[in-house]
């Protein structure tokens, strides 16, 4: 019984974050961005957006939530995981480009992005 409802949960968490990236990729068409890739997979982990804005690849964490949102949930061992993560990308499709890590904030109906996230 257990199980089963942790699945529950964690397909309802899936389905959240499908409409968090969906409105976050609106966003960023909407200023400008041309989105390159969704759910980039590696060993290492994953990447929710992959988009491009005058000539610089933005490599973005969408977080959400409907009522309130914290930067800081976006830990020192999730960033080395994207960094990892945006390494293999790099190698595995030979480019070369200028990059950032983002944060796209989506919370009720409102989005924000917070562009070159470091430690």
């Amino acid at each position: 019984m257990f199980w089963g409802i942790l699945e529950k949960l964690e397909c309802m968490s899936k389905e959240k974050g499908k409409v968090y990236e969906e409105r976050g990729c609106e966003y960023l068409r909407e200023n400008g961005f041309e989105i390159i890739e969704r759910n980039f997979f590696s060993r290492f982990g994953e990447i929710d957006i992959i988009a491009l804005k005058d000539n610089v690849l933005h490599f973005i964490e969408v977080k959400g939530s409907e009522k309130y949102y914290r930067i800081d949930s976006i830990t020192p061992s999730k960033l080395k995981k994207i960094n990892q993560t945006i390494r293999f990308y790099f190698c595995k499709n030979s480019l070369e480009f200028d990059y950032c890590i983002d944060a796209l904030i989506v919370c009720g109906d409102e989005v924000s992005l917070i562009e070159n996230i470091t430690l």
